[in-house]
This record gives C-alpha cells, sequence and structure tokens, in this order.
C-alpha cells in the first residue's frame, strides 16, 4: 500500500517517524483493527497533540511506539523509528533498554498505574537505577529533586508517602517525575489532565511546558480537550477508526481545518467567546466498530456531506492528501474547492455567530 502521509526520507530522519504501522488484535467476534496505516513524523522540541473520540487508536498507538503491546495476542506491522532506532523489529529486551531512558509515558490514571504497595519513591528509584548504575542513597536524592522540581511540597518527606496518600493532582506530578526520572528524549502524556481541576490542569501543562524547554524534549499528548492541544501543541493529529484523517499546524487545524469530522470536534468544543446558552453542535451518530469498520471511508455514516462524493465514500478509503498549506494533510474525498466552500459558508459562521 502506497503512504501518502509521509515521503520517503530523502535526509535525515526526524526523530520520531511513523510508517504504516497496524496494530490488530484477534478476538472471538473478529480482528480489532485499532490502529490501521498510520504515518506520522515528530522533532526534537516539538509537541504533537493526538486527538479523536474514545476508540479511535490514539492510547493503542502510544503503547506501540513504547513496545507495551503482549506479542502474542497482538499483530504489529509498520516501522516505528527513533532517533534512527526501529522499534517494530526490535527484539522486546532492545525496546525495554530505550523504555524509561529515550522514551516514558505519564498514563492516564496515575493511581493504576503506580504500584499500591510501594511508596511514591521508591517506584521513582527503581525507574532510576535500572537505567543508572548509582546507589540507593543517590537515586533516593535525585528522586526528592525530582518531586520538588515537578512542585510537590516538602518532597523530602512525601517521598516516602504511598500513592493513595497524594491527590489526584500530586500523583499526577508524581507519574511526570516518574517519567521523567532518566531525562527521556520523547515524552507521552495519555490524557495527563483528565479528572483534574481546571486549576491544577494548567499548572500541569505549565510544567510540561517549562520542563520540554529545559530537556528539548518531544512530546505527543494524547487528548479528548481540544483546549489543552490548543495551548500545548505544535501540530495536531486528528483520528478516526484507528486512521489519520487530518494533521496540520495547530494554527491551521483551529483556523483552517479540512476534514468533516475535525469540523465536528470543533463544533462540539464549549467556547468561552459564546453565550452560556447556545447549544453545541455535536458530531451525530457514534465511533464505529474497530471490528467491522464502514466500507470506504469510515467516517462516512456520520458525515454530512457523503453524498457529495459520487458514492465514493462508501467504496473507496481515502488517502492522506495536502489540503493546500505545506504539512497540512487531509483524508477526504470531497475535494479541496468544495471543502473550503463549505467551510466558509457553512462550518464557520456556526463557529463564529455568538461572540
Amino acid at each position: 500500500m502506497k503512504i501518502a502521509s509521509v515521503p520517503p526520507a530523502t535526509g535525515p530522519r526526524p526523530f520520531l517517524e511513523v510508517r504504516d504501522l497496524r496494530i490488530h488484535f484477534p478476538t472471538d467476534d473478529g480482528l480489532v483493527k485499532s490502529v490501521d496505516g498510520l504515518s506520522f513524523q515528530l522533532e526534537r522540541g516539538q509537541t504533537l497533540g493526538i486527538v479523536g473520540e474514545s476508540g479511535s487508536g490514539k492510547s493503542v498507538t502510544s503503547l506501540g511506539i513504547l513496545g507495551l503491546h503482549n506479542r502474542r495476542n497482538c499483530r504489529m506491522s509498520g516501522e516505528i523509528w527513533l532517533n534512527g532506532k526501529e522499534l517494530v523489529g526490535a527484539s522486546p529486551e532492545e525496546v525495554r533498554r530505550l523504555r524509561g531512558r529515550k522514551m516514558a509515558m505519564i498514563f492516564q490514571d496515575p493511581l493504576s498505574a503506580m504500584h499500591p504497595f510501594y511508596s511514591v519513591g521508591s517506584q521513582i528509584v527503581e525507574a532510576y537505577r535500572i537505567h543508572h548504575d548509582v546507589s540507593k542513597k543517590v537515586a533516593r536524592k535525585h528522586a526528592v529533586d525530582l518531586l520538588g522540581r515537578v512542585g510537590i511540597p516538602t518532597p523530602a518527606k512525601r517521598v516516602d508517602d504511598y500513592p493513595h496518600q497524594f491527590s489526584g493532582g500530586m500523583r499526577q506530578r508524581a507519574m511526570i517525575a516518574m517519567a521523567l526520572s532518566c531525562d527521556p528524549e520523547l515524552l507521552i502524556a495519555d490524557e495527563p489532565t483528565t479528572a483534574l481541576d481546571v486549576t491544577v490542569q494548567a499548572q500541569i501543562l505549565d510544567l510540561l511546558r517549562d520542563l520540554q524547554e529545559e530537556f528539548n524534549s518531544a512530546i505527543i499528548m494524547i487528548t479528548h480537550d481540544l483546549g489543552v492541544v490548543a495551548e500545548l501543541s505544535d501540530r495536531i493529529m486528528v483520528m478516526y477508526g484507528g486512521r489519520s484523517v487530518e494533521q496540520g499546524d495547530v494554527q491551521e487545524i483551529f483556523h483552517s481545518p479540512a476534514h468533516p469530522y475535525t469540523w465536528g470536534l470543533l463544533g462540539s468544543m464549549p467556547r468561552l467567546d459564546r453565550d452560556r446558552s447556545e447549544r453545541l453542535m455535536p458530531v451525530k451518530g457514534t465511533p464505529p466498530s474497530l471490528i467491522n469498520l464502514p466500507s470506504g471511508c469510515a467516517f462516512h455514516p456520520r458525515c454530512a456531506y457523503a453524498d457529495l462524493n459520487e458514492g465514493r465514500s462508501v467504496t473507496e478509503v481515502p488517502e492522506l492528501r495536502p489540503a493546500g498549506d505545506p504539512g497540512h494533510l487531509v483524508a477526504c474525498h470531497l475535494s479541496a474547492e468544495r471543502r473550503q466552500r463549505i467551510w466558509e459558508t457553512q462550518i464557520q459562521p456556526n463557529l463564529e455567530k455568538v461572540k
């Protein structure tokens, strides 16, 4: 299959390059195609926001990059290049050596991700000593320094506390400290602000931004919240049904989106410049089953413009193609002229009618 989203490399590879990634899970009910032909790139010092509804393949993609899928019940193919190292074909031991030191993840639920039987500090110490030949004393001092760095008060005391003794925001900070213990070059944040109040959300985002500036890390931010990606991301990838349907610079995605699904996500996002009585415009229908994906464009059963393509939406899977500005890609059968006309005459006026 021709990969339209990422051209063949002619010079140095990007820091992270994913090419035609497929992650499928055989089940008694059928083959779950969680990720089905995904390609994207990310450079050091940049943040990629991955957005989409639950079940679109965001978290499965991140776990695949870190090599956390059990290959005995997972079919994984394609290429994942991290700083010149290919991960899909690498042995589990090779990926394990990279995990933590070269790449790390902030999990969605830190209370579940952290072991309840061990103190927060001991878990950070263990993560650090796996990759560094240091004493427990040196590693403990490093853990205290990290907890203080992420804003945990009295870190020398709290280092011996257990996860259940931390509040939700503090657990998230501790999870960030653990992820940063070995100064990873790639940091994946899976819904890092879910279930946190808005004040703590802002603090967590500021912390990630500061740490990125300090370490020049590449960050993948996975979230349902378009406000979060607008705040932190350089580029955005919109996923639907295990595929990327649009990629582009954050300004392009918010001000010149090209895919009907992206229009729906923007229409369902609360806005501070709207009257509170103004109703949101949700995306009609429900996400597709990843076992029985619709034929053609997976979004066509929910798309108000599927009938404008002479039936191609039902029969042909759209590939990512240039949507105008360099780096802006969209997988849609609508012509560029028709998409632009719909956006300017129907979608944009509805999004901006209340100021």
